[in-house]
């Protein structure tokens, strides 16, 4: 849900539910990388409710464009992440890395 000002898009805040930190801190992070973005802050309004609220603040771009472009950049992000340990764990399997470990039962 955006709550904002239909006269400043530049600025909204969104509220996420069934959300926490993990996904609220890596969203700050891909936001902030953003040259258009002059601000950007969440908040958690009580820890038993499972909801995120994120502050976006843009040079003059839409901040729901803005977010959907920093979504888009975290899957990105994670998608390389999970190739990546996918490709590391396939060489170690290759390489018989758990014979060379000398693990024994």
């Amino acid at each position: 849900m955006e709550h904002g000002s239909f006269q400043d898009q530049s600025q909204a805040t969104f509220s996420f539910t069934d959300e926490d930190h993990t996904l609220a801190n890596s969203l700050r992070y891909t936001l902030n990388q953003d040259p258009r973005v002059t601000f950007c802050g969440y908040s958690i309004p009580h820890p038993a409710d499972a909801r995120v609220n994120i502050r976006v603040q843009t040079t003059g771009d839409p901040a729901r464009e803005v977010l959907k472009d920093s979504c888009q950049d975290l899957m990105l992000i994670c998608q390389h992440v999970r190739s990546t340990f996918d490709q590391a764990v396939m060489e170690f399997k290759s390489k018989k890395g758990l014979e060379s470990m000398n693990i024994r039962p």
